[in-house]
């Protein structure tokens, strides 16, 4: 009898892990008939209804909070790695990049749109510089594949990510984990919940610190890739009856990271190479303090989030739900954008956005037809500053700008300073500071609806259409005096001196999908989608030099429209112990939109003509025995410009950021040792092809700005009481220590001088983590 029970109980929670992989593990269980053996079957509700995951006709991937601890991931970017189509580059918490099938979201000008939808318990946060957010005491995240305007608003072109923290229960429950590793890394989770039947209450928090794994020689001066990060989010449920539920969160996060490690590759630092993954010699300006308002390189981040979500069952068919949701963040980020020990490209950026949103739904349901529709408000402000200090000699003679050509950075390190010879001994230094700035407001008003009516038995056709229209507006300004020594701005810039450029706009547009399921059986479903998506116009304002003085030059960038053609089959074999789901997709775009850097270092959105992208996702999981289970994941995506001389330089190449291929792959073993202990451990092999970092995909400086292939292996080993809810968990990620970039080119690129980011190298540890009830 006990060995009968504990095989139920480990095909239930392969169920449930199984389509927590698979679909959105929200969560209602049903028990099913006796044929499927009681298996519970996990419903999701990725089209704003319960439905089980192979009724969804989109394709989707997603992770409840317990996959993901057992897992160990608690970044963003690790999550990408076993999610196929989904890329996420983290530089640092102000600078993450969100890639869905090839379109990558990182832009951190404030007049630019997203393209990927980045959602935090029912809100958009897609704003690039506001959107990164810790993961801890997580419900579920969910990436759904695709344009999904319907679904997830405007800002879903390509696809979206969505995540949703857990909520507060009646019943008593806390929990605390605790962790160290190597560069002295610290890790402090924990939550606490219960209450009332009409109330309850539920506070979580983490503590996670790191010592930066890239050392910099350069005094004053952090080493680099640093982590220091603090989270702590207080929520309460309000049920007054069993019809209505009211949600109340808030979300508070602190960074205060070390520099990113940008690292030349022309010049070496002091005693060392030019090798990304050895040490650095990144001095910074000695006037940050004066100028960037920061002494020290790195991030400082403040992120305050308070949603309101409400869910109120009118009667038996009818619902109405409402998500309103506040968003402020503020982030400055300093670095050295030559990656060197001279005083030449130090820049800052101080990023800030206040966002709100207010979504109201209407949601019918019965047993043909189901259908949503609703209306929503977004409203957001953004500003961009980027600050730039420099030396006079010392940029001049980097650029190769003097009469008389000197090297920047001498062979034994030492960097020339020559404005004691230039300015015959008038002056040591001769600093130089500038800023140019962006603004951004945008105002979104959208009516949507969705239906889905099932045929017969077999067949189900679902409908959706958007209505967005918006409001823009763009300003800038800039402020740069001439050089003493040059006579003219030593950056590219048209100085408004401190004027503010500004233009106005409108868009709107309809956005569709139409979807078809078709029920082969009771274990596998067909679908098949056509999506439109659209990333809005985007009104870029900046300055220029004319015979009457500095104006503003107006830059008007189409709109960028998606057409997406989907086909997909998901199903399960042997009562759920195979799950699997594969999708084909096709996209055609207009307009394609691309993020540069001109020789200033400012941000700009331009055309890039037409682009294609077509691939194949697919998504596996076996249970191979009672104990074992086996993932794996698969990409290829083939995402290019069209190779037409209309759509000029970049004709031909491939979308930044994207493989090619993509495999993530790994192993779970649990096993009983006794009725009171258990081991668990897993081993995961995710594989990367080469990727481009910039839309050239040709060298800087004869430096390639790519990356080639990447395999990285991770491994965790835990010993657990099940009787008293405690466990201890070894774990290692990169296991095999392998090298490899998270980017490259980046600001310096702009002016001749790429610099390179080295990826996470080995790191382990242990954590001990206890559960009270």
């Amino acid at each position: 009898m006990q060995k009968l029970i504990k095989k139920q109980f480990k095909i239930k929670m392969l169920d449930a892990i199984i389509f927590a992989s698979f679909g959105i593990s929200s969560v209602h269980a049903a028990p099913v008939n006796d044929a499927e053996k009681d298996i519970e079957r996990i419903e999701v509700t990725t089209q704003k209804r319960v439905q089980a995951i192979q009724d969804v006709p989109v394709t989707v991937t997603a992770f409840s909070g317990e996959t993901l601890e057992k897992l160990g991931i608690q970044d963003l970017d690790v999550l990408s790695e076993i999610t196929p189509g989904l890329v996420i580059q983290e530089q640092s918490p102000n600078n993450p990049g969100f890639v869905i099938r090839g379109i990558t979201s990182d832009s951190g000008s404030a007049q630019a749109a997203p393209r990927v939808s980045v959602y935090y318990n029912g809100s958009d946060i897609s704003r690039s510089r506001g959107s990164y957010f810790e993961l801890f005491d997580i419900e579920r995240v969910e990436v759904v594949k695709g344009p999904q305007a319907t679904l997830f608003g405007t800002a879903a072109s390509v696809g979206a990510l969505s995540v949703t923290t857990r909520k507060p229960q009646q019943e008593f429950e806390a929990g605390l984990s605790v962790g160290a590793g190597n560069f002295a890394s610290k890790n402090v989770q924990g939550y606490m919940t219960g209450g009332e039947q009409q109330l309850q209450g539920r506070l979580a928090f983490t503590y996670r610190e790191r010592d930066g794994y890239i050392k910099n020689i350069a005094q004053r001066q952090r080493d680099m890739n640093g982590m220091d990060r603090v989270g702590i989010r207080p929520s309460l449920r309000f049920t007054p009856t069993e019809n209505l539920t009211v949600d109340l969160v808030y979300n508070y996060e602190k960074n205060d990271d070390s520099g990113t490690s940008f690292k030349s590759r022309k010049f070496s630092p002091t005693g060392g190479d030019n090798s990304p993954y050895t040490f650095v010699e990144a001095t910074g300006s000695p006037l940050a303090a004066q100028i960037f308002g920061k002494a020290e390189l790195g991030v400082e981040r403040t992120v305050k989030d308070l949603n309101l979500s409400i869910s109120w069952d009118l009667n038996s068919t009818w619902s109405l739900n409402s998500i309103t949701a506040k968003r402020d963040f503020d982030s400055l980020e300093v670095f050295d954008a030559d990656g060197t020990q001279a005083w030449f490209l130090e820049f800052a950026e101080d990023a800030t956005g206040e966002q709100f949103s207010q979504e109201l739904r209407l949601n019918y349901a019965s047993d043909k037809l189901n259908s949503f529709f609703g209306v929503s408000y977004f409203d957001e402000e953004g500003a961009q500053r980027v600050p730039f200090s420099t030396e006079e000699s010392v940029f001049l003679a980097c650029m190769g700008l003097l009469p008389v050509k000197v090297p920047c950075i001498n062979p034994n390190g030492s960097v020339n300073v020559l404005t004691p010879v230039l300015t015959g001994g008038k002056a040591q230094l001769l600093p130089y500071s500038g800023e140019f700035k962006n603004y951004g407001e945008n105002s979104a008003y959208s009516a949507f609806a969705d239906v889905s009516f099932a045929l017969n038995e077999q067949l189900e056709l679902t409908a959706g259409l958007r209505y967005v229209d918006e409001d823009k507006t763009s300003r800038y300004a800039s402020n740069f005096a001439n050089s003493l020594l040059a006579g003219v701005p030593l950056l590219p810039v048209a100085s408004t001196a401190g004027r503010i450029f500004s233009a106005e706009g409108t868009d709107d547009a309809w956005l569709p999908r139409f979807n078809a399921l078709y029920r082969l059986d009771e274990q596998a479903n067909l679908y098949a989608t056509i999506s439109k998506g659209r990333r809005s116009k985007v009104i870029d304002v900046s300055s220029a030099n004319s015979s009457s003085g500095v104006i503003p030059r107006v830059t008007e960038v189409p709109a960028e429209s998606i057409l997406n053609y989907e086909v997909g089959v998901k199903g399960s074999i042997e009562d759920y112990q195979l799950i699997y789901a594969v999708s084909m997709f096709y996209q055609n775009y207009q307009n394609f939109q691309v993020t540069r850097q001109d020789s200033a270092g400012n941000f700009f959105v331009e055309n890039a003509g037409n682009a294609k992208n077509m691939g194949v996702e697919a998504e596996l999981k076996l249970a191979l025995t009672d104990e074992l289970e086996w993932f794996t994941n698969l990409a290829w995506i083939d995402a290019k410009i069209d190779d037409d001389s209309s759509n000029g330089e970049l004709a031909g190449n491939r979308f930044r950021l994207q493989p090619e291929y993509t495999a993530g792959t790994g192993l779970q073993y649990s096993k009983e040792l006794s009725s009171n202990y258990r081991i668990n451990s897993s081993l995961l092999y995710t594989f990367r092809s080469d990727i481009f970092f910039e839309e050239s995909n040709t060298p800087i400086a004869g430096f390639d700005i790519a990356q080639p292939a990447v395999q990285l292996t991770g491994l965790r080993f835990g010993f657990e009481n099940t009787a008293q809810d405690w466990a201890v968990t070894l774990f290692a990620s990169n296991l095999f220590d392998k090298q490899y970039l998270v980017d490259a080119g980046n600001t310096g690129g702009s002016f001749g001088f790429p610099s390179f980011i080295a990826g996470t190298p080995r790191m382990f540890g242990v954590e001990f983590r206890k559960t009270f009830m």
